[in-house]
């Protein structure tokens, strides 16, 4: 199989119109659009959107935020890290390696990666190296968080976690 090119996705009309064949939409796109109604966003504004083009078709897209290390209650050393978000690849492409593609540029950043695993998604994510994370009602709030661990990184302890949750 060829190798596909992740592309950063520019903040645009283009884009947000290719979003709507997308099933999650959310926040940012909704966001992305009102900035771009009200004229503040050019063309290469940093979007945290990456997607992979089929032809001139974008089929696969995911969302990455860099978390500051302040906030970071699942590695240790703690640090800065990526979350995922929104990955998805439309239905005619599926198992064709977009989504692998994506998880793997994502890795490529050398940073541990925190996603939150849909229903029936969890095979992916374990194929992809990423562990489940010991579910912590205080820190995940109702998610089911998935990491991936550079070397030299590793979890944090529960009982570390929770006393930096816990009120002063």
């Amino acid at each position: 199989m060829s190798k596909h090119d992740v592309k950063r996705l520019l903040v645009n009309y283009k884009t947000l119109e290719e979003f709507q064949n997308f099933k999650e939409i959310g926040v940012q796109e909704l966001s992305m659009k009102e900035e771009l109604e009200e004229n503040i966003i050019e063309n290469d504004s940093e979007s945290p959107f990456y997607g992979i083009y089929y032809g001139d078709r974008l089929v696969a897209r995911m969302c990455l935020y860099k978390i500051d290390s302040k906030f970071d209650f699942y590695f240790d050393p703690p640090q800065n890290y990526l979350e995922l978000w929104k990955l998805e690849v439309l239905e005619p492409y599926r198992e064709l390696g977009f989504g692998e593609t994506l998880v793997n540029y994502a890795k490529s950043f050398d940073l541990p990666v925190k996603t939150n695993a849909r229903q029936r998604s969890d095979y992916f994510w374990e194929k992809m190296n990423f562990e489940p994370v010991t579910y912590n009602p205080d820190r995940d709030r109702g998610e089911n968080p998935y990491v991936w661990y550079p070397e030299g990184v590793q979890a944090q302890e529960q009982s570390e976690t929770e006393s930096s949750l816990a009120p002063e």
